[in-house]
């Protein structure tokens, strides 16, 4: 199932929009989860988490807020590439930030290897669940996506260059700033493009219109059951 291309007032009045949005909002808070549980494997973070990582150590605001701040932040570089922030985009500047918070204050780094690897694939694999289930809900795209596919419409170039080349700017200024790299930076690299493919076209509400119900017929209906046995015995006279 493709996803539509919708401006942000189609994607509020296409069908399934309650479903949606309860999508939407269990996507975003398990993307915040998994960004916890990624941080708590000390085993290296996804591109943007480095960055925010690195700024949460100069900086007195939780790794949950700087989410926030950064998304915010983001967006406004949407206003020049005139990109249009739907609910989904909105939602997502806050409700990752305060999931990813939540988790971290009931999640410990566990203290055996084997735990911290359970914790970091766990992560990788929910991260890609989550973020299929708020894309598939199809009512726009996150801060950091949008300034991508902002960038590729604007400079004509293609999405792997663009995307490749905002991730390793943030990787590095996040890994100057003391972000953490290792091997989940690069597991994710690679694993959460195929996981998300996988997961995506199993959760993307569909967004064309249900068909009516049709009206039952009540003397059809009575005629099925008590059908007469010679067939000139009763003829429907209205």
């Amino acid at each position: 199932m493709e996803l539509a291309n919708l401006t942000p007032r189609q994607q509020l009045r296409a069908p399934r929009l309650p479903r949606r949005i309860t999508q939407l909002v269990i996507g975003l808070t398990l993307y915040g989860v998994s960004m916890a549980m990624m941080l708590r494997s000390y085993l290296g973070l996804m591109p943007w988490d480095v960055f925010h990582y690195g700024i949460a150590r100069w900086v007195p605001l939780s790794f949950g807020e700087i989410v926030i701040v950064t998304g915010a932040l983001v967006l406004l570089l949407w206003i020049p590439l005139r990109q249009k922030p739907g609910l989904g985009t909105v939602l997502n500047v806050v409700v990752i930030g305060v999931a990813s918070d939540a988790t971290l204050a009931v999640l410990s780094r566990p203290d055996a290897l084997a735990g911290r690897i359970a914790l970091l694939l766990g992560g990788v694999l929910l991260n890609a669940f989550a973020g299929a289930l708020y894309i598939g809900a199809q009512l726009g795209p996150g801060p950091r996506d949008g300034l991508m596919t902002g960038l590729v419409a604007r400079t004509g170039l293609s999405i792997r260059l663009v995307r490749t080349s905002i991730e390793l700017t943030v990787l590095v200024a996040g890994f100057a700033l003391g972000g953490t790299l290792g091997l989940g930076t690069a597991l994710y690299a690679v694993a959460v493009g195929p996981l998300l493919q996988v997961f995506l076209p199993r959760v993307t509400v569909s967004l064309e219109p249900t068909a009516p119900k049709q009206r039952r017929d009540v003397y059809d209906d009575w005629f099925a059951e008590y059908r007469p046995s010679r067939p000139d015995a009763f003829v429907r006279t209205w």
